[in-house]
């Protein structure tokens, strides 16, 4: 790993040789961040933990950072904030370092990239393509080797059509994970902060730094007690039927077919469903009453006749001015039918994969058809937030010349299904878990994977941990149970070590494991060989008396292998 200071200097030799002035709207001098990298590497050495020390940040700006002007692509709208977005701040106490702040379609309003008084922001690889928006300069940044991580924002897709076309990755947690104060609203109750990143693992370390309520933002949420930390095993995902994927070319439905058949040769079940009333939900964002949020955001200031103003942006918000309340209230009672039927259509599966988007028009395109290509980049993601559910865009080849993108569509707060997934489709370590809560518990034989209770915890969404031994404190005895169970002893003399595995559950998984715990099992404390203590399995007491001590075997499993010879 370079240093700190090493990946400033390297940021900086890309901006050069890169020659896209049109990815930034304020580009701090190398010299501040050669002094901020300066000092994380004297934290690294007064001994602190900084998850992300070194990572190089972009930062689309409709998101504050402290000292540098927020102008969300309108130079008249342009203020100076005196602290950062709780996202931005989070990550620079991590260790972060920001190198500025990105273009953007104008007001987030966009799905092209092109709707920016800085310059349309070409395709990092094709500069006669777009590079998709709004979160444009964000995803080119991370797409041209620049930044380790750019924040993007995403109410329609904005943190993942422009994944798609560069080949990245693009995170979309589920609502409020991601506090939202400092952030310039687009269409509050559906804005939500987004990662871009080269791979998963390192999208999902500067995720995890950023997640967590806060008070600043009432739409902020925090993880359910009860939150799946892994797929169903096997995993299930659903894919759309022929009809729901006719928009795309013969190539584009070659690459998605082919991403399907990565996930079953993985031994992901893979079921058709109807997409279509997700696809009728999407037309709700821009076509009903629902864009009266964005009137609610900026429609006063843009009503004041800005000259910066993109005509396609003013358009689309002051068109919501006339909107009587009424059609709102209906729009609204129609999301929740909506969230109800997608709700239902996810049920016994751990994620839809989509198209990203269809097609990847030239700049030419865009311009003279601004508002028709825009829809159709916005097929597949325009429902996501209106529905409440987490997205992870990858890379999936190409198609027709360009890239292609897919993206695992998961219900709300299954983020960590989504990316176990995607990691499937990019071969990818998904490094550490996304949700933060979970306890770890240790399973000794009919829990372990492959055995026949183990579908109780994979059923509870519980995530493998690892496999390993508890200290040389135990007893292991085969019980009369059914199926057949060991039961573990503590003991304080003649102790063994004892094989098992460690799973991470979540705290009301934990609580229903319990309550349907048959006797004599019970669950206490365990020492692992590593000295750490975990909730693991043990047994009454009682039970061992008469029962055989397979202790010599070290686990269950060599136990009953044993019995076969």
């Amino acid at each position: 790993m370079p240093t700190p200071t090493a990946r400033v200097h390297d940021a900086y030799r890309r901006i050069a040789e890169a020659g896209r002035p049109e990815v930034w709207i304020t580009l701090r001098p190398e010299a501040d961040l050669l002094v901020e990298a300066k000092a994380v590497e004297d934290r690294l050495s007064a001994g602190e933990d900084l998850p992300l020390a070194g990572t190089v940040v972009a930062v689309k700006d409709n998101i504050d950072v402290a000292g540098l002007p927020t102008t969300a692509a309108c130079p008249e709208f342009a203020y100076t904030p005196e602290a950062s977005a709780t996202a931005v701040q989070r990550l620079v106490e991590a260790g972060a370092l920001v190198l500025g702040k990105t273009n953007l379609d104008q007001f987030a309003t966009g799905l092209v990239g092109t709707r920016s008084p800085y310059g349309a922001v070409r395709n990092a690889f094709d500069p006669e393509r777009i590079s998709g928006g709004s979160s444009s300069g964000s995803a080119v940044a991370v797409a041209l080797g620049i930044a380790d991580v750019a924040l993007g924002t995403d109410t329609a897709g904005s943190g993942r059509v422009p994944a798609a076309l560069h080949g990245i990755v693009g995170i979309k947690p589920t609502l409020g994970l991601v506090p939202a104060t400092g952030v310039v609203p687009a269409a509050r109750p559906y804005d939500c902060v987004t990662v871009f990143a080269r791979d998963l693992a390192t999208g999902t370390a500067a995720l995890r730094v950023m997640t967590g309520p806060d008070a600043g933002d009432p739409y902020s949420r925090d993880w359910p007690s009860d939150v799946r930390l892994a797929p169903r095993d096997p995993a299930r995902v659903g894919v759309p039927t022929a009809d729901g994927i006719a928009v795309l070319s013969d190539g584009e439905r070659s690459a998605f077919d082919a991403a399907a058949d990565t996930l079953r040769a993985a031994g992901v079940e893979v079921a058709a469903v109807d997409v279509a009333p997700l696809l009728e939900a999407a037309r709700l964002l821009y076509d009903g009453a629902l864009v009266a949020e964005r009137y609610a955001a900026v429609g006063d200031f843009l009503a004041g006749g800005p000259e910066s103003a993109d005509p396609t942006v003013s358009g689309i918000i002051l068109a919501a001015a006339g909107l009587p309340a009424h059609a709102l209230a209906a729009d609204q009672h129609r999301l929740a039918a909506y969230r109800s039927t997608a709700r239902a259509l996810l049920a016994g599966f751990d994620a839809l994969l989509l198209p990203t988007t269809v097609g990847h028009p030239t700049l030419a395109e865009v311009a003279a058809d601004p508002v028709g290509e825009n829809s159709r980049l916005g097929t597949y993601t325009n429902f996501v937030n209106l529905l409440d559910l987490a997205a992870v865009a990858v890379p999936a080849g190409t198609a027709d010349g360009h890239a292609f993108g897919v993206t695992l569509v998961s219900d709300a707060f299954d983020d960590q299904a989504g990316l176990d997934l995607a990691a499937v489709l990019t071969d990818d370590d998904p490094g550490e878990a996304y949700p933060e809560p979970g306890v770890e518990l240790a399973v000794f034989g009919a829990h372990l994977r492959g055995q026949p209770l183990n579908h109780q915890l994979t059923d509870l969404g519980a995530r493998f941990v690892e496999e390993t031994r508890t200290s040389a404190d135990y007893r292991l005895f085969a019980l009369a149970t059914t199926p057949p169970k060991p039961g573990l002893q503590r003991v304080t003399e003649a102790g063994a070590a004892v094989r098992c595995e460690v799973w991470r559950i979540s705290p009301a998984g934990l609580g229903a494991f319990l309550a349907a715990l048959p006797a004599p099992m019970t669950l206490g404390s365990v020492t692992l060989a590593d000295g750490r203590s975990v909730v693991g399995f043990g047994c009454q007491a009682s039970a061992v008396e008469g029962a055989e001590d397979i202790s010599r075997h070290g686990g269950w499993l060599a136990y009953r292998a044993s019995l076969k010879d």
